[in-house]
């Protein structure tokens, strides 16, 4: 109309041509409004709700199983023969036949005292009954000759009894000094020191030149044949381990590398300030190296005769709240989808828990890929590729 004033014209900017590239594209939207940026970025952006973009996870169904109790206990590797091998009579040592580590088989010489003094008190007694022997064969014959004499009534009665008397003293003194003759050389035996059985030398715990009484202790030697490991259990729970009872057995050596024991005994003597008894468990010993005196650790699984619903251990995310929960996975409108539910757990043993609720036989839940999942978001099981 006119006088009216005409509204002002300002052209809009055309879009890029899409052969252009990124940096030009950006041109146009020089100096656009936020919107415009926002509704750019999500043209760009992939759909986060594609099946391609769900998290991968792995899935296991909750079982009904029997429930175990775990128990842990420590112990040491022990040697069924520990020996403080000493000697039986004093003297000063000769020779050390054996040092520490040295492996001895049974009978084999550990050391010797100096003999010299107690073989010349040998050859003493030797000597006396040597002498004795040859009194007792004059003693014999003399009484033969009275003997004779006697059956032609030349002698008289109590001549004969007389030499018959000669003989049996001298047959006893024989037989008392063969008897300190023959303890002599026992005890010039016992100046040489063997193993009792075959081992391995702990501690030599004396020197050549060193004098020693007897019962000291030389060498300390211990048996390496069938080691066992005695671990100390609470105990409460004595009446139910037994020879059926599995263990698993962890050596500091091989930490990672658990051996399956077997339970040899249960020593009933219980220390009464620590409320323990002793479980003594046998290992295969091609099975890992041990020797006397390694720190150990079992787990002894127990049965509790009772079932209950389980899952892997790995499913259970503790919260810092004290909450605890698992994802459970299930189809909603055609999609995998992952729920947060709490649970109330019970005993954990061998890679799994106890649920003692919140979980039922059957339910689907998350065991990997379940640190970042939010309530409903999709997942993918790995099994799906």
């Amino acid at each position: 109309m006119p006088g009216s004033p005409q509204p002002e014209f300002r052209p809009v900017p055309m879009a890029p041509p899409a052969h252009r590239t990124s940096t030009a594209a950006c041109g146009p939207l020089r100096g656009a409004t936020p919107w415009a940026w926002l509704a750019a970025l999500l043209v760009l952006l992939p759909h986060p709700g594609t099946a391609q973009d769900a998290p991968p996870v792995e899935i296991q169904p909750a079982e009904t199983a029997p429930i175990v109790e775990e128990v842990r206990v420590t112990g040491t590797v022990t040697s069924p023969r520990v020996a403080q091998v000493s000697t039986s009579v004093g003297g000063l040592v000769e020779e050390m036949h054996v040092d520490s580590g040295h492996w001895v088989e049974a009978g084999e010489p550990l050391l010797e005292l100096d003999r010299e003094l107690e073989a010349l008190q040998l050859r003493q007694e030797q000597a006396a009954v040597k002498e004795a022997r040859e009194e007792l064969a004059d003693a014999r014959r003399r009484l033969s000759e009275a003997e004779r004499l006697a059956r032609d009534q030349n002698l008289p009665e109590s001549e004969l009894r007389a030499r018959e008397a000669e003989v049996r003293v001298a047959t006893a003194t024989v037989e008392r000094l063969q008897a300190r003759a023959d303890h002599q050389a026992e005890r010039l035996e016992r100046h040489r020191v063997e193993a009792p059985f075959t081992g391995v030398v702990a501690r030599k715990r004396t020197a050549a030149g060193e004098w020693v009484e007897p019962g000291t202790p030389v060498v300390e030697l211990v048996a390496l044949e069938e080691l066992r490991l005695d671990f100390q259990a609470p105990q409460a729970h004595y009446p139910r381990i037994d020879e059926q009872t599995p263990v698993r057995v962890h050596l500091e050596t091989a930490p990672d590398n658990p051996l399956k024991g077997e339970v040899a005994a249960t020593i009933p003597v219980s220390d009464p300030e620590a409320r323990t008894f002793t479980v003594r468990v046998h290992v295969d010993r091609d099975a890992a190296p041990i020797t006397p005196g390694m720190a150990a650790s079992a787990t002894l699984l127990l049965e509790t005769d009772r079932t209950g619903v389980v899952v892997l251990r790995d499913a259970l995310l503790r919260h810092p709240d004290g909450r605890e929960t698992v994802w459970v996975a299930r189809e909603e409108d055609g999609k995998l989808t992952v729920r947060e539910r709490r649970v109330e757990t019970g005993l954990t043993f061998d890679g799994q828990v106890e649920i003692r609720s919140g979980l039922e036989d059957g339910d689907r839940v998350v065991t990997r890929g379940n640190e970042s999942l939010q309530e409903g978001q999709e997942v993918r099981p790995v099994d799906d590729g």
